[in-house]
Order: structure tokens, then C-alpha cells, then sequence
């Protein structure tokens, strides 16, 4: 079995670390969905309903269903507190007081 070279160029390649910016972003967009999550539990989003409900397992599931909301949220856009948290810890990282 020959390899060709593309095929060797790209065992050869690898990943790019992630950067310091990279791992702030994502910090940031972590924090901003489960900010979202808090208040989407505590305006009652997941709660089981009195009747007709799922019962227990609807109930065990309920905090994953909020945080993947919360998760698509942030994707879309989220509130905007990402941003502000980026670029806080951004100049803080700078050493930009």
C-alpha cells in the first residue's frame, strides 16, 4: 500500500493550539450560558407541568434541557454579556487597568 502525499500532509498536520483570546472567548461564552441558565430555571422555563407530566425522569433531565438552551442561546448571540466579560478579562490579561 503506497501513501500518497496528500495523505502524509495530513497525518502532518496538526491542530492549532487554541489561543490565549481563544480560551478567554470561551470562558466568557461558558459563563454568559450558564448565567442564561439560572435565569431561564428561575423563570420556571423546564418545569414539569401539574398534570401530564413526564414524572421523575422528566424532572432528572430537566437542567440539561435548560442548559442546551441556554448552550443555543450564546450561540445566537446570547444577551451580550459574553462580549463585555471577553473584553474585561481581555485588558485584565493585558495589564490594561
Amino acid at each position: 500500500m503506497q501513501l500518497t502525499t496528500n495523505a502524509i500532509n495530513a497525518s502532518t498536520d496538526l491542530p492549532k493550539a487554541p489561543t490565549r483570546d481563544d480560551k478567554l472567548r470561551d470562558a466568557s461564552e461558558k459563563l454568559e450560558a450558564s448565567f442564561l441558565a439560572e435565569m431561564l430555571k428561575s423563570a420556571g422555563f423546564g418545569r414539569t407541568p401539574e398534570s401530564f407530566g413526564g414524572g421523575e425522569g422528566e424532572d432528572q433531565f430537566a437542567s440539561f434541557l435548560i442548559q442546551a438552551q441556554a448552550d443555543k442561546m450564546v450561540e445566537a448571540g446570547g444577551i451580550g454579556l459574553a462580549e463585555q466579560l471577553f473584553e474585561a478579562l481581555k485588558e485584565r490579561a493585558d495589564g490594561s487597568l
